[in-house]
């Protein structure tokens, strides 16, 4: 029997509600998400973990402003790194750690309404897998000596 979910958009459409910007998830950025997000906004790359991210552990963590949103969120014009959003934002919801365990997605699912729960695990787990190739990867920048980005 084919499922009725392909692809990504059968099961996530994102609503632009910001919810994934709320709260202390825990947003990683790498090395290159640094440089990439500190050549943007004009800063520093060697102080902008001090300036704008908590460390989670050994990892730094974009941090939260007073009103508990990502401090690069803005509630109008929302993400003002799209352009060069972390990688971790880039795959949102199509985590390996949402699809660990079905309940991991459906959980999320509760909060964020683009998301689609009770997807068979099956679909789930094909479809994560080729929605991270697809979006996950970054080409190197030319001249940059940078390799592509994947996580």
């Amino acid at each position: 029997m084919d499922s009725k979910y392909k692809t990504g958009d059968d099961i996530f459409a994102c609503q632009l509600c910001g919810r994934c910007c709320h709260g202390f998830g825990g947003t990683y950025v790498t090395d290159r998400d640094i440089v990439r997000i500190s050549a943007y906004i004009q800063a520093d790359p060697d102080t902008f973990v001090t300036s704008y991210c908590d460390m989670a552990g050994t990892r730094p963590v974009l941090s939260q402003g007073p009103d508990g949103y990502c401090v690069f969120f803005d509630k109008k014009e929302q993400c003002t790194i799209h352009p060069v959003k972390p990688c971790m934002c880039r795959e949102w919801p199509f985590l390996e750690t949402l699809v660990a365990n079905p309940e991991n997605w459906d959980a999320m699912a509760s909060a964020c309404p683009g998301m689609r729960p009770l997807i068979p695990f099956s679909d789930l787990t094909r479809i994560v897998s080729r929605e991270r190739k697809k979006r996950i990867t970054l080409p190197a920048e030319p001249g940059s000596g940078m390799k592509p980005d994947p996580i």
